[in-house]
């Protein structure tokens, strides 16, 4: 322990600071600390404070100084070994201030700063005092600033003066060149639009004469023009009439053959199913028989919906398929995202495909797989296997709108068989005949 004579630090105990501590003085309190805090053990920091023991000093007042600055103030014990760190490091300041007459030479925020640290009497005052010459340094350094600104702009503004003098003259040497330049391009220029007004003359007295030739020539020639135009297009109009009459009676032609062909087929094999199924013996008719006769009706998709099956049971699909003539309609993106989604399209299309060629196969029925075609990016190189037609839809039409047209091109009376879960599809395919199956039968049965 340091002993105090007569102006110690008991005297300046009671004394209480009431302003914040400027911060020139609370940089070197701080630097203070910093600089004991290394001569003390682990077991004299304070709690808080023995995480930076081993910093070095300035990590430390960079780090901790808050910390430490706080530990100051509330802890008179570390101040006080604070205190004694700085009477062996400047004995003379302390000295001093123990004696209440600081060196008059010393910085006025070391004195105010150990001033602080070691609390002898009166040090309020000082540490106010220093604060206060700190600011009037400040100031006074500011106004010093401010005086050489002011210099320097006064300076740059006499150099700019100076500059935009020179700039003027130059500017109005050459604004005279340009006046007497411009006073000759004006007399050119006037004897030049004389000579283009005579010019001007001659040219509009040739324009006239070369418009009533030439308008007398756009005459002729449109009036040749019109003629062959309405030629042209009474000829195009007669081609386009032969053409499309032509067109119509083949395509109607062959359309109704192929109906009517396919219509008899229908008939003759549902004929020759229904004689198979009664077991009829190849006699003629007799007259006899003929009276309070009824003819047996002939199987329609519609019967088979009345069976005992339940709407899934892939034996109504087999029972279908085994009319005579039946023809099968799948829509196949509706299947296959039904069945196997996760697979990419191309996958989806040869598996499904691969399974309807099996099923042609095994049941003879007319097959036909129809997909979307606005989900190709590219032109499909897909071989059909046997006996499954494969179509896409064209740009700007849907594949249930494809599916609806095949239904109404089939003859009435042919079964049709559409197999979608679209319900929309469904409703649409019933109204014109053909019997809708969802896609999970198909499924059941293909697997």
């Amino acid at each position: 322990m340091v002993e105090t004579t007569g102006g110690g630090p008991q005297d300046g105990a009671a004394e209480v600071l009431d302003r914040p501590l400027p911060d020139g003085v609370r940089r070197r309190v701080v630097q203070i600390v910093a600089d004991g805090f290394g001569g003390l053990t682990v077991a004299e920091l304070p709690a808080q404070l023995r995480q930076y023991a081993r910093f070095a000093p300035n990590r430390r007042a960079k780090f901790a100084g808050n910390a430490m600055a706080a530990a100051l103030e509330t802890d008179p014990l570390f101040r006080q070994r604070i205190g004694e760190k700085l009477r062996e490091a400047q004995p003379e300041l302390t000295g001093a201030l123990d004696s209440g007459s600081p060196p008059p030479a010393a910085d006025p925020l070391d004195v105010a700063a150990a001033a602080y640290v070691l609390r002898p009497a009166g040090w309020v005052k000082l540490v106010t005092a220093a604060g206060e010459e700190a600011q009037r340094a400040d100031a006074e350094r500011a106004d010093e600033e401010t005086r050489a600104e002011l210099e320097r702009l006064r300076a740059e503004l006499d150099r700019a003066r100076e500059h935009t003098r020179a700039e003027s003259e130059r500017l109005r040497a050459e604004l005279d060149a340009a006046k007497k330049e411009t006073e000759s391009l004006h007399r050119k220029l006037r004897s030049a639009l004389s000579d283009v007004k005579r010019g001007e003359a001659a040219l509009r007295k040739l324009r006239g004469e070369m418009d009533a030739v030439r308008a007398e020539g756009h005459a002729q020639v449109s009036a040749a023009e019109s003629e062959s135009r309405r030629l042209k297009a009474r000829l195009g109009e007669t081609e386009a009439a032969l053409e499309a009459a032509r067109r119509a009676a083949r395509e109607g032609r062959s359309v109704e053959d192929m109906r009517v062909r396919l219509l008899l087929d229908t008939v003759l094999d549902a004929a020759q199913g229904l004689r198979r199924e009664l077991a009829l013996p190849p006699v003629s008719v007799r007259p006899a028989e003929t009276v309070d006769a009824v003819e047996p009706g002939r199987m329609t998709p519609k019967d088979i919906a009345a069976r005992a099956l339940s709407e899934d049971d892939p034996a109504i699909l087999n029972q279908l398929l085994a009319l005579p003539q039946a023809h099968l309609v799948v829509d196949g993106y509706n299947v296959t995202k039904t069945g196997y989604p996760q697979m990419p399209l191309e996958k989806q299309r040869l598996r499904l495909l691969g399974q309807l060629a099996q099923l042609a196969a095994q049941t003879g029925a007319e097959v036909t797989c129809v997909f979307d075609g606005a989900e190709l990016a590219a032109p499909v190189l897909l071989a059909p296997p046997r006996g499954v037609r494969v179509l896409f839809s064209k740009p700007g039409v849907t594949a249930d709108e494809l599916i609806r047209q095949l239904v109404r091109a089939e003859p009435p009376g042919r079964p049709v068989i559409v197999v979608s879960t679209d319900r929309e599809v469904a409703d649409g395919v019933a109204r014109a005949g053909a019997r809708p199956v969802a896609s999970a039968v198909l499924l059941k049965r293909l697997s």
